[in-house]
């Protein structure tokens, strides 16, 4: 797999323009409680689609405990 898609076709200057507008913005001290927050976001949002896949997969079980009744004709 190559990084060239996620760059999007950035050049190693704009990607240091870029982290150098990060480090003024959030400075040196907080970017590593941000990197911990998105990190945990992350792995949050992972287990969940994990949790999603897992209740897709399996079956019904309620579905094969009661069979479905038939309307009453009169």
């Amino acid at each position: 797999m190559t990084l060239y898609p996620l760059l999007l076709g950035l050049g190693t200057g704009e990607i240091i323009l870029i982290v150098l507008v990060f480090l003024l913005l959030f400075g040196a001290k907080r970017i590593p409680d941000l990197m911990k927050s998105m990190g945990k976001g992350v792995k949050s949002f992972k287990e969940g689609m994990k949790e999603v896949e897992k209740e897709i997969n399996t079956p019904d079980e309620t579905a094969a405990k009661e069979p479905e009744k038939e309307p009453e004709s009169k």
